[in-house]
């Protein structure tokens, strides 16, 4: 067996565009033999407004292994029972305890298992309670986590991820950010060996704000006025990173930014 693996993450999935970008990239790469894993951020892959069970099976089945969430992780009432039964899809850790669902989950893979877990930030988003302890909590006292730890940080404040990172080295394999649809071009391997990257970006429509049609939401900007915020459809995109594991240490080799139009 190998001693390293190749994940890929996909940033935030946004509507059916993201969906299917996702789901060409992911499975052309595995046909290949490019990446052993791919894990994808889908808080937005349902109409732009959180997850449903259908398009979480559609993910799925064009190569997701694991699906982090994320504020929107709620949006759709259905996921409160469908999360409970998909053990490959996880919602924040420190959201509030007795809350529907995991903040982590663990794949079996042929290089052995890896481990998926999701926190959302405090910084300018909803109360929740705090990720640095919930992280803490997580990796002195659970006893079931693999030796690959990849950690998707939705957060909306730069400073917050940055600190996250750093707080984390060494004792992760990777903390990729999420939740700003802007991809940024920090990606690096941090001094005790875990691989960063503040925000992964978005995978769907690139001419568009944030994913969704201009034309709603500059008219939401002009006038102040209410506006239905269609997704927009040009420029289809997927941005993320692929990131080589050390499988004997769960140490990151490299990470490489992705940019792809699909």
């Amino acid at each position: 067996m190998q001693n390293k693996m190749k994940i890929l993450i996909a940033g935030d999935i946004v509507g059916s565009p993201g969906r299917q970008s996702f789901c060409r990239y992911a499975t052309g790469l595995k046909a290949a033999g490019k990446i052993d894993m791919a894990i994808a951020n889908a808080e937005n892959a349902a109409g732009g407004k959180g997850l449903t069970a259908a398009t979480a099976e559609e993910l799925f089945a064009g190569g997701a292994d694991a699906i982090t969430l994320g504020d929107h992780t709620w949006d759709q009432t259905e996921m409160e029972k469908y999360i409970d039964r998909e053990t490959r899809l996880t919602r924040p850790l420190n959201f509030a305890p007795g809350c529907p669902g995991r903040g982590f989950t663990t794949i079996t893979t042929p290089h052995g298992d890896v481990t998926v877990v999701n926190i959302i930030g405090r910084v300018f988003l909803a109360p929740n309670d705090c990720p640095f302890r919930a992280m803490d909590d997580l990796l002195k006292k659970e006893t079931r986590l693999g030796r690959i730890i990849i950690v998707d940080f939705h957060a909306e404040a730069t400073s917050e991820k940055i600190v996250m990172g750093r707080y984390l080295d060494g004792r992760v394999s990777a903390m990729v950010g999420t939740h700003t649809h802007v991809q940024t071009s920090d990606e690096c391997i941090l001094p005790k060996g875990t691989a960063y990257i503040t925000d992964l970006g978005m995978t769907g429509p690139k001419d568009s704000a944030i994913g969704r049609d201009l034309a709603a939401i500059t008219s939401r900007f002009l006038t102040g006025m209410p506006a239905q915020f269609k997704i927009a459809k040009d420029d289809v995109c997927l941005e993320g990173v692929i990131i080589e594991i050390d499988t004997t240490n769960g140490r990151a080799k490299s990470i490489s930014r992705i940019r792809e139009h699909i």
